[in-house]
């Protein structure tokens, strides 16, 4: 089992929809919350804003269930392919990548 290197503080976790696999959120985990998402099968995350831990769900109901975890080649990035309950979004939002900056440029 590979080793998620936690020595520089938090990790990126990107959440994707495993049916869709549209990107849902960008959250971060510390060891505490990366242990906790092993253990329960449902996402955990460190808030900064907050400094503490935060069940995915825990108040709105829209949980995150784990199907998948995957850590990139440094193991200090992790990819988390869940079953989504709900908007993932705390606006609403089915995402929380819904505002669109720049489209490609079409050649011609």
């Amino acid at each position: 089992m590979t080793t998620i290197d936690f020595s520089k503080g938090l990790v990126p976790a990107i959440i994707v929809e495993a049916g869709t696999k549209e990107v849902l959120m960008l959250a971060y985990m510390n060891e505490e919350s990366y242990q906790k998402t092993l253990e329960t099968g449902q996402t955990w995350f460190y808030s900064r804003s907050r400094q503490a831990l935060w069940h995915k769900g825990a108040t709105s109901g829209h949980i995150q269930k784990v199907q998948q975890i995957v850590a990139d080649c440094d193991a200090d990035t992790l990819l988390i392919t869940v079953e989504q309950t709900g908007p993932a979004c705390h606006t609403g939002a089915h995402s929380c990548f819904f505002q669109t900056i720049q489209e490609g440029k079409r050649n011609g």
